[in-house]
């Protein structure tokens, strides 16, 4: 009888340390997606920070398009709205999801200002909507560059909270599956805004 209790008292304490084991690498992998995104966050404060300052510099040129400017503005405003809630629950995923449907419209009403730019020769000639232009196109790099390092985190988070047996420990203290962000445009559609300007 001693025996078989001591045997209970050792599975029983594996599967303790094993449960802890696994809470811990959860929470470790969690903590990383936070840790990804706030690279991100730091490129997206930039990027949002640089387009009051295009739409300021485009305003002279652009009087009679003030629809354009206001779509803009409204898009860069309800993206920074979606980022500041990331980044209280970076592996939300409805919270990033939301994040993703805000940047891709902050993107169409960026492409939207710098096609208009085409019809603006003055605009497009203009160093500071040239600089300001450069240096959103450097911020979009560096957010791809983040956005793929947090895309990684979320997907090993992903694997291991669904994963035999860990998903056990995964939904007995409630790790949901977190969603990955999507690039806001393509490759060919930031060449084309490169081009532009």
């Amino acid at each position: 009888m001693a025996s078989q209790t001591l045997v209970i008292i050792v599975v029983s304490a594996l599967l303790v340390f094993w449960a802890v084991g696994a809470y811990n690498r959860l929470v470790r992998l969690k903590n990383t997606i936070a840790n990804a995104f706030g690279q991100i966050d730091v490129q997206l404060k930039r990027r949002y920070d640089l387009i009051p300052n295009l739409v300021e510099a485009a305003k002279k040129y652009l009087q009679h398009e003030r629809d354009t400017l206001e779509a803009v503005t409204n898009a860069r405003n309800h993206a920074r709205t979606a980022s500041d809630a990331v980044r209280s629950r970076p592996a939300n995923a409805a919270a990033v999801l939301t994040l993703s449907a805000a940047e891709q419209a902050l993107s169409g009403a960026l492409g939207g200002l710098f096609a208009l730019a085409e019809a603006y020769p003055e605009l497009k000639a203009d160093q500071t909507v040239r600089d300001l232009s450069e240096e959103l196109a450097s911020t979009e790099n560096k957010v791809a560059f983040s956005r793929q390092a947090y895309n990684d985190a979320v997907l090993d988070y992903n694997n291991a909270q669904s994963q035999f047996p860990a998903l056990l420990v995964a939904r007995l203290f409630g790790f949901a599956p977190s969603v990955m962000l999507r690039a806001t445009e393509s490759a060919a559609e930031r060449q084309t805004i490169r081009i532009q300007m």
